[in-house]
């Protein structure tokens, strides 16, 4: 394994960990794709049994013959720049979990047409801005029988550490894209979906909402679920261009959920059919 002590904390190769934000990292090797940041060994076992391929590490020097071993086994090439937690600590400037980083190359994103192909169920998130509350969703999806992700360009990057942290590695196991990388979003975005054979349904309090639970929303034979963004909810023009507009039953008062916690809700109900 290329294990190698820290002993400068200047090392331009630690720039990536230490000194470059998120956005410059996405955007570091432009034009072609940038390179993101994986923390903790089982959330960067889960991004190389998707087919992403590491820069770099940054481990522990304890964790080295432990719980990073299997990792760092797998691509002896590649660096892992190593410490005590003292020093990672003030490098990072935060808490590593499970002591260990990885920063990898990000992939070229698909095209909605490829995302929506055999699929039946996809989420969208329209200009959800908290990266705690992508990752959450993205890890709803996962687990609730969602085929497939898609994003306007408003939301925070999946791919964003923290992102991936709370999502415990599920946006590598589910395919996702930006929706409107390519076209505009409600209106061609919607129409694109609906000559893909979609209904779509709003998750919004309007007058029109239909209960989630709508016999009609389980009878779709594929269904897009569009989530807004915190507080605001979604855009008028998405919810009037939408099939449906749905919400969820609510108790004691209480008008509406977080959007991770309303996203649940809906895959787990509207995945039934």
């Amino acid at each position: 394994m290329s294990i190698i002590p820290i002993t400068d904390f200047n090392d331009p190769q630690l720039d990536i960990y230490a000194r470059l934000s998120e956005g410059q990292l996405l955007h570091f090797y432009e034009p072609k794709e940038g390179i993101f940041i994986a923390e903790s060994p089982r959330v960067i076992q889960t991004a190389f049994d998707a087919g992403y391929e590491p820069v770099s590490f940054l481990v522990e020097d304890r964790h080295i013959k432990t719980q990073a071993r299997s990792i760092l086994e797998q691509y002896p090439e590649i660096p892992a720049y190593t410490a005590s937690y003292d020093v990672l600590k003030q490098l990072t400037g935060f808490v590593m979990a499970r002591g260990m980083l990885c920063a990898m190359h990000r992939k070229k994103l698909p095209s909605l047409h490829d995302i929506c192909k055999d699929t039946n169920r996809i989420a969208i998130m329209e200009n959800v801005m908290n990266p705690t509350n992508v990752g959450a969703i993205f890890r709803s999806a996962a687990a609730l029988n969602m085929d497939a992700v898609l994003l306007t360009k408003g939301c925070s990057d999946p791919l964003y550490r923290r992102s991936v942290r709370v999502s415990m590695g599920t946006v590598f196991q589910i395919p996702w894209t930006f929706i409107d990388q390519s076209v505009s979003w409600p209106q061609d975005g919607i129409r694109q979906l609906r000559e893909l054979g979609y209904k779509t349904v709003a998750m919004a309090l309007t007058d029109r909402s239909v209960r989630i639970d709508d016999e009609r929303l389980a009878a779709e034979d594929k269904l897009a679920v569009i989530l807004g963004t915190e507080g605001d909810g979604l855009n008028d023009a998405t919810i009037s261009m939408c099939d449906y507009t749905a919400k969820i039953p609510m108790a004691h008062g209480v008008d509406s959920l977080n959007v991770a916690a309303a996203s649940a809700v809906a895959f787990w109900q509207l995945s039934k059919k």
